[in-house]
């Protein structure tokens, strides 16, 4: 299995659990459904503080916190809702990472942005998908993690919203080892080129606002251009 297999592994997760999740489903539910999940397509345990499936809703959305001190909220889903997902699949130290926040409106999953209408909601989602955008416009084989974390985070403030993410960074490489990571973050002068891989994952919100949005792909470059595991 290779890094794109083990990440197909949780970009099938979220397809799969957005036909499972409904209304009155406990998150601790939610959570066991995508590590089995996890587990039956081929994982064979969870890189992150042996976490599989990170999991926020509703007014904990806009919630940062290290795995290490985390655990599942005692919540249900409700008939109109937003869940973030964030997954760390792992098969013999090789990992994926996919995160996704899901809109859940009359008790379904709203799978298109432009159908949701909870407008607070849908502007968060469009602008997960435009720095996700601007990052492929920006970046090149001489971008540094810093540059990357300065520009981005420029463009977040610049459209209306904040960085929630505890630590200020916006994504990290991809290792066989979490004390190895290095971030999107001020001060790292490492190439983005120079790493496999490496995430992109702003969780934001608006100010004052109780709800958070994440989406969370793999990138690398090959022969000079970016490119989404």
């Amino acid at each position: 299995m290779n890094y794109k297999e083990v990440q197909l592994i949780g970009k099938q997760t979220i397809e799969f659990i957005k036909g499972a999740i409904r209304p009155g489903m406990k998150l601790e539910e939610v959570r066991r459904q995508c590590e089995e999940k996890m587990l039956e397509l081929g994982a064979d345990s969870f890189w992150y503080w042996d976490i599989g499936a990170f999991i926020f809703s509703g007014d904990k959305t806009a919630i940062s916190i290290s795995g290490k001190i985390y655990k599942t909220a005692d919540k249900l889903i409700q008939k109109n809702d937003i869940v973030t997902i964030d997954l760390s699949p792992q098969w013999k130290n090789i990992w994926g990472d996919y995160a996704r926040t899901i809109i859940i409106e009359d008790g379904k999953v709203v799978n298109e942005i432009d159908s949701i209408r909870n407008k607070e909601w849908q502007e968060g989602l469009l602008m997960e998908q435009k720095l996700h955008r601007e990052l492929s416009d920006y970046i090149n084989e001489n971008t540094t993690f810093e540059d990357l974390f300065y520009h981005m985070n420029a463009m977040i403030i610049s459209e209306g919203f904040i960085n929630l993410d505890f630590l200020g960074n916006l994504g990290h490489s991809i290792e066989k080892k979490s004390d190895d990571r290095i971030y999107i973050e001020k001060g790292n002068k490492n190439k983005l080129s120079d790493i496999a891989y490496f995430t992109f994952e702003p969780h934001i919100s608006k100010p004052g606002s109780v709800y958070g949005y994440k989406m969370e792909n793999i990138y690398y470059f090959e022969n000079g251009l970016l490119k989404m595991l």
